[in-house]
């Protein structure tokens, strides 16, 4: 069952599960659709086996998954995502890897719950998180997958704390200011939430229902993006619009091509910029090509991992590779 399949029996569920009233003037309560898939994401990593583990890291907890064993690779969600994002990629990297997923600090049941959430809360907590339980002495630094925001952390680790990163899978995310255009991160009506989820995925998905649009913009206000922008100068800080040259970890770009949430320029200034970088590109997804797209996600993922990691830029010159056959001209 692929994701707009398994959105589609959740939103049922929210119709045909609704509690009863406890009185006949009472209105039923209906499930909301986003929390309902949240559920049935991290449900099912426990149900196949993903140990949930958390650790207290700075006086805040966060929450995390594991399971395989071998070299770390370690995924980071988007914001206001949670760590079942993954849940039908993941699996499949299990069998070379010791995979961990993580609920970044503020999201999914990490902590803090509430108020400001500054990008410093964020970065810390997960370098923290990688410095205590994945770094250990004598095993190979960490791969670190980040989508979205979760790229933007993981380049940023990487210029922060080089030997804390071996590898970096950037999908369609950097540390870079976004040129958004119009669109409004926090929607304010059901119009504006669809043109929202129309730039971030392909043209041909699947139309996303009205009630979990109306889902967005009630949560707007007061979900993660909010919280962050609540300390926007702490989160500007962590751009680095003039240091992408500093980061000297091997990156791949792993791109839904379908994206026109971050602007044109977005992709071709990391390729330019970083000094190690390969570009691949994953025709047909947007933004999140893991719940968009997750089967040609994943094989785009294994094909990269399975390459050696990237020695030089990508020649700017060269059109972006299909997903199927990844750029391996270093």
């Amino acid at each position: 069952m692929n994701l707009h399949q398994t959105l589609a029996v959740l939103l049922l569920s929210a119709t045909v599960l609704a509690a009863p009233p406890a009185r006949a003037e009472e209105p039923a309560s209906t499930p909301s659709p986003l929390d309902l898939f949240r559920e049935y994401t991290r449900g099912q990593l426990a149900a196949t086996g993903w140990d949930r583990q958390q650790s207290e890291i700075a006086g805040e907890t966060l929450v995390w998954w594991s399971k395989g064993s071998g070299p770390s690779l370690v995924f980071l969600h988007g914001v206001s995502d949670q760590a079942g994002t993954w849940f039908q990629v993941a699996p499949h990297f299990t069998d070379q890897y010791r995979v961990i997923l993580i609920d970044l600090p503020g999201h999914g049941e990490s902590t803090p719950e509430a108020g400001p959430l500054p990008m410093t809360t964020i970065i810390e907590g997960v370098e923290a998180f990688l410095q205590e339980e994945i770094v250990k002495p004598g095993q190979a630094p960490p791969v670190l997958v980040g989508n979205s925001m979760g790229a933007w952390i993981a380049l940023a680790t990487a210029r922060r704390h080089p030997t804390r990163v071996g590898r970096i899978v950037a999908v369609n995310g950097g540390p870079l200011r976004p040129d958004t255009g119009d669109l409004n991160l926090l929607p304010k009506d059901r119009e504006e939430a669809r043109a929202l989820m129309a730039a971030i995925r392909d043209p041909a998905s699947p139309a996303i229902p009205d009630v979990v649009l109306d889902d967005l913009v009630r949560r707007a206000p007061t979900g993660q993006a909010s919280r962050m922008f609540q300390a926007n100068e702490d989160l500007e800080s962590y751009l680095l619009e003039d240091q992408l040259d500093e980061i000297t970890t091997p990156v791949d770009l792993l791109w839904g091509t379908s994206d026109g949430y971050l602007g044109k320029r977005f992709s071709q200034r990391l390729r330019e910029e970083l000094p190690r970088v390969r570009w691949t590109a994953i025709d047909g997804c947007g933004h999140s090509p893991q719940a968009e797209c997750p089967d040609r996600f994943t094989e785009a993922l294994r094909r990269v991992l399975d390459l050696a990691p990237p020695s030089e830029p990508t020649p700017p010159s060269v059109d972006p590779t299909p997903a199927s056959n990844p750029d391996s001209s270093d």
